[in-house]
């Protein structure tokens, strides 16, 4: 058994139970609420000083409605130093930018944080577990939708905006961060950390309006996908959530079919090529030929007429460390 499962809070009296439920977990329903307390009691958190929160997704749609257990760094901290085989970092966050990607929905041009924490093993030696967090995949970005006046069907303007109702657009660093060390511990102690998140984790998913176990599910089906796809494959996404492994051989026809399809905009095309970015470059690396050619439709077609298949140097990555 883990050992935060072994650190049991004290019993909650009545009035304190009764006082979790009108505000901490105002929202979770009478089962909800007594799953929270049972994980709040089995990992030793105490919710009062947030160290221990439920989230509830949906909480209008029946079919659609989950909670999450998310815990506060404090409560992060107490878990892993339990442990009795962690240790913190011992260097700064390493960030990763793109200048090219600073944008209304990217103030900094962040790409990555990188958080490297310590796991002891039996034999007494110490090892790096790492953890990343990327921007496009955790920043709570969502669309912009309007009336139209005529029809009064409401649609995407093909605009996105960073969420303003965090710390995403204030303090974008410091969030990225929270999410790498999640993502640390996670991987490096599964048995206490599995199944918890920090609030960052989720605000991406409360911006979209969509339930915990959609990201989850959507997050595995990439892992599995990324994890079979060999040397002579591609991982890449058609335009949609999902992504496929296209053999090296037909990667050119495949992506040239999307791009010159009749429906497609020089937005779709500038877009499909920014969300594409690694998997361009990995083509590049391989077929390099195929690849220029790849490269000059892409230029042709795109609203930007950025050159999508560059190598990092041309992406004006910088490396810096920050607290």
């Amino acid at each position: 058994m883990p050992a935060t499962m072994q650190a049991m809070q004290p019993q909650l009296r009545p009035h304190q139970l009764e006082l979790i439920r009108r505000t901490i977990a105002k929202d979770c329903s009478r089962e909800e609420f007594d799953l929270f307390i049972e994980v709040a009691q089995r990992y030793g958190l105490d919710p009062f000083r947030r160290q221990i929160m439920p989230l509830v997704f949906a909480k209008d749609r029946p079919d659609k409605r989950r909670m999450t257990i998310i815990v506060g760094i404090d409560g992060q901290r107490m878990i892993a130093h339990r442990c009795g085989n962690y240790r913190a970092a011992g260097e700064p966050t390493q960030f990763v930018e793109n200048r090219r990607k600073k944008s209304e929905t990217n103030p900094l041009g962040l790409a990555l944080a990188r958080v490297t924490l310590h796991q002891q093993d039996n034999k007494g030696d110490w090892f790096p577990v790492v953890g990343e967090a990327y921007w496009d995949e955790l920043a709570p970005i969502r669309d912009v939708w309007e009336e139209d006046p005529l029809t009064g069907a409401t649609a995407k303007t093909g605009r996105q905006v960073l969420d303003a109702s965090g710390n995403w657009g204030r303090m974008p660093r410091l969030m990225l961060a929270k999410c790498a060390t999640m993502q640390a511990l996670r991987a490096g102690w599964p048995d206490q950390f599995g199944g918890l998140y920090v609030e960052e984790e989720l605000d991406r998913a409360k911006a979209l309006d969509l339930a915990a176990s959609e990201i989850a599910d959507r997050a595995q089906a990439e892992r599995q996908v990324a994890s079979i796809a060999g040397k002579d494959a591609i991982t890449v996404s058609f335009g949609d959530w999902n992504l496929e492994n296209v053999p090296l051989g037909e990667f050119a026809d495949r992506a040239l079919a999307w791009i010159e399809a009749p429906e497609r905009t020089p937005e779709d095309v500038s877009r499909w090529a920014e969300a594409n970015r690694e998997p361009l470059r990995l083509f590049w690396a391989r077929s390099p030929t195929d690849a220029l050619a790849l490269k000059k439709v892409i230029e042709a077609r795109s609203s930007s007429h950025e050159n999508a298949l560059n190598g990092a140097a041309s992406a004006h990555l910088v490396i810096r460390t920050g607290g």
